[in-house]
């Protein structure tokens, strides 16, 4: 590009800190009024689930960095300190949240956490009675010396910390005993209704064994304590060029990954520097890396809570995801396919339809092959079933299973197991490159010859997720692009060079340069007068070279619109370097999945759906799947449900400012007024699909 700006001038955002902007943007849902008080505390915890998987994944280096006190590089002691202080302000607003806002409004609808000094007489024996028959049978303390060292604690497992006077029964003075809290017992219970009360009262775990440690140690006293919890290191590395099977070598490492390198240490508010130090000491970690929390250490565990309170009116209304539009009930899905490609629109439509035509495959004698990937399925995954029942049919069954999902290694582990005990063929893609695209090919036996049918996703084929996460399935029986899916599986089963494609890009070979190319060609239409717009929607933006190109063609007048759920590096509308570049963030009841990327240069337009974000790993460490819709009325339906709609939200959107920070969409001016209408796209969307039965 002539007459642009030097590449190495674009000031890029930062992708951890634009990680935990992300979850700044989830915690206003716990702030909100308009939402119900159970979900509010649900994306809390939210917030924590994923504040764990930050520290799992992103933060070693940054700590391993400050340790050795790296002054230069990607990281150092600089960037620990500056994430551990974002982090430490974002945990004390979630907490701020809890203590001060959801629990006194919880209380007011008649829920009630008690904590031991709240408890009357007749709770206490009942608290003491349960801890005696239900938990303390459990609990093994353990008292520390020589010939006890600290036990292995697992990463994210619930813990005490115990400091006691007097001696042991062999007349020791060792002073620190560990109680580690089996996963197995639950997080809450439900006390007995108190006569004459319309509350429901519950205690916590952690309550309830703080209120009997004493119990643990007859002929002691405790004199401090803490509850305690550990976040380690928890991303699997295995040397695939190394291994001679990855299966088993995954397997060996996922039973070390709960000892991980330890990254994060959270304590009550109220334990003693003499604990809190002990604790760091044997972590070997820093004291930025201490965090000191007013209540339970582990919000995530809030979701037991909330499956335990019968209170339909304190949680969402229901949604009924309604029948694909496209499709008829009872109707042969081959029979419509051949009509022409169906979309649907997950969760506002239902994903049982994908189930369906799977299952419609599996049961029909004239379908002679099914192939398929397997990233994400779930627990007791249907499809898996349906997979397994073709085999026994007597079709040839091709799975591509992702061992390496994060963490969701283990489940695919098994299910590949089990689809291998009956005879399918299983195979474990390319060496060194997640298989993360969503593909179900199906070969049939018709009259004219064999055909293919073929979904293709944004998404997982999960069905839990499939109604939480907006994704696009795709069904198509195109030749030209279902003959590129068959190219594909035989290149993920053989390792055979891909011959030249009909319509699909792949990534690691073509995805990337082509959306670059595309960008430019944007850029060179908008150079010669032409009118040129982009319009991406995507998970994350946090490929360099993808920046750099959205900016450049930006400085050409290239008119760029993204939403982005997630992290972005890319800064909006920084004068003379994106001006014409808005970005925008939806955060709502769904988690938005789609991949939708739409070019138009002077009268030409394309739309694309992608399994991939604009990530690195996603276009050069994975195989991912990009295909194009030339269907004019199914494009303009995406453009209209998936681009337009959420560039008009102003309940949900936060545009992001050139300095990195988020703004919510419905605030206008310089005094930030809320907008008096506010539109929400997922809201909308939900009202036009919701099923009325």
């Amino acid at each position: 590009m002539s007459g642009t700006t030097p590449h190495q001038k674009l000031p890029l955002l930062d992708r951890d800190h634009s990680i935990l902007a992300f979850n700044e943007r989830v915690m206003d849902w716990a702030r909100r009024p308009d939402v119900p008080l159970l979900e509010r505390l649900r994306y809390l915890s939210i917030v924590s689930s994923n504040l764990d998987e930050f520290f799992e994944v992103r933060v070693a280096p940054h700590l391993t960095a400050a340790k050795a006190n790296e002054q230069r590089g990607l990281y150092t002691a600089q960037t620990f300190e500056q994430l551990s202080t974002k982090v430490h302000a974002l945990v004390a607003q979630q907490y701020a949240i809890y203590n001060d806002e959801l629990l006194p409004l919880l209380e007011k609808k008649g829920i009630k956490l008690i904590s031991h000094g709240e408890r009357n007489a007749r709770q206490r024996r009942w608290v003491k009675e349960f801890f005696i028959k239900e938990v303390q049978p459990l609990l093994m303390p353990v008292g520390l010396d020589p010939a006890h060292p600290f036990p292995q604690v697992a990463n994210k497992s619930l813990n005490f910390i115990v400091r006691l006077t007097g001696k042991d029964a062999f007349g020791r003075e060792n002073e620190i005993a560990i109680v580690k809290v089996p996963r197995i017992l639950p997080r809450f219970f439900r006390m007995p209704p108190v006569k004459g009360s319309r509350q429901t009262h519950f205690v916590s775990i952690s309550s309830l064994i703080r209120s009997h440690l004493g119990d643990l140690f007859p002929g002691r006293q405790v004199t401090e304590f803490s509850q305690f919890r550990v976040t380690r290191h928890s991303d699997l590395a295995v040397d695939e060029e190394e291994v001679k099977n990855l299966r088993t070598a995954l397997r060996k490492g996922l039973q070390q990954r709960h000892y991980g390198q330890a990254l994060r240490l959270e304590v009550s508010a109220g334990c003693s520097p003499y604990l809190s130090s002990f604790l760091l000491e044997q972590f070997g970690l820093p004291e930025l890396a201490l965090y000191r929390v007013p209540g339970p250490v582990n919000l995530v565990r809030l979701n037991q809570l909330i499956d335990k309170v019968e209170a339909p009116a304190l949680r969402f209304d229901t949604y009924n995801a309604g029948w694909p539009l496209q499709l008829t009930p009872g109707q042969s899905y081959f029979e419509r396919l051949r009509q022409g490609d169906v979309l649907i629109h997950q969760p506002y439509e239902s994903f049982d339809a994908v189930l369906g035509f799977l299952r419609e495959a599996v049961e029909d004698p004239d379908v002679l092959a099914i192939k398929q990937t397997i990233y994400r399925t779930g627990a007791k995954s249907e499809l898996m079933n349906l997979l397994r029942e073709a085999v026994r049919r007597g079709k040839e069954v091709t799975a591509v299973v992702e061992l390496k999902a994060r963490f969701d290694e283990e489940a695919n582990i098994n299910y590949a197991e089990r689809l291998e005990s009956v005879g399918a063929q299983v195979v474990y893609g390319v060496v060194g490159l997640k298989t993360h695209a969503k593909m179900l090919l199906i070969t049939r036996r018709e009259a004219g010859g064999l055909r293919r049918y073929a979904h293709l996703s944004t998404g997982n084929y999960n069905p839990g997720t499939a109604r939480l996460y907006t994704d696009l399935s795709y069904l198509t029986a195109d030749d030209a692009l279902t003959a590129d899916l068959e190219q594909i599986f035989l290149h993920l089963a053989s390792q055979n060079r891909l011959p030249r494609l009909n319509k699909a890009l792949i990534a690691p070979f073509h995805l990337h340069k082509a959306m670059l190319d595309k960008v430019e060609a944007a850029a060179a239409a908008a150079r010669a007068g032409k009118d040129a717009r982009i319009i991406l929607k995507m998970n994350a933006l946090t490929d360099e070279p993808m920046a750099r190109v959205l900016a450049l063609a930006s400085q050409q007048g290239v008119k760029i619109d993204l939403i982005v759920r997630g992290a972005c590096i890319l800064p909006a509308q920084l004068p003379g370097v994106t001006d014409n570049v808005r970005i925008r963030s939806v955060i709502g009841r769904l988690l938005e999945h789609s991949r939708v990327f739409y070019f138009r240069t002077g009268e030409d337009e394309e739309l694309w759906l992608s399994s991939a974000d604009w990530m690195n790993r996603n276009m050069l460490r994975r195989i991912e799947l990009a295909w194009p819709v030339t269907d004019v009325i199914l494009r303009h339906r995406i453009m209209d449900e998936c681009l337009s709609a959420y560039l008009h939200d102003t309940k949900d959107a936060w545009l992001l400012q050139p300095d990195g920070r988020y703004v919510p969409a419905g605030q206008q001016g310089a005094g930030r007024q809320r907008v008096p209408q506010l539109h929400s796209a997922q809201a909308s969307l939900m009202a036009r699909y919701g099923s009325k039965g």
